[in-house]
């Protein structure tokens, strides 16, 4: 269930203070994006390395297979 947002604040008339609270708030996003692609980079190694065996355990077994097969 997604967090409910806090109330915006309303806006202030001081650029620098806008852009602070822009920046604070990106730069938390920008956490989360990290976080989540860090999780997914971990699960897509090991997928990667799962698919990478089995491709070398069929190639073997074919070259088994056709060697057998010509003998």
């Amino acid at each position: 269930m997604p967090k409910p947002k806090p109330d915006p604040e309303p806006p202030t008339s001081n650029p620098t203070i806008e852009r602070r609270r822009r920046l604070k708030t990106l730069r938390a996003r920008l956490e989360v994006e990290r976080t989540t692609l860090a999780r997914w980079m971990t699960k897509l190694k090991r997928a990667f390395h799962s698919v990478e065996k089995l491709l070398a355990r069929v190639g073997r077994l074919e070259k088994e297979i056709a060697k057998l097969e010509n003998a």
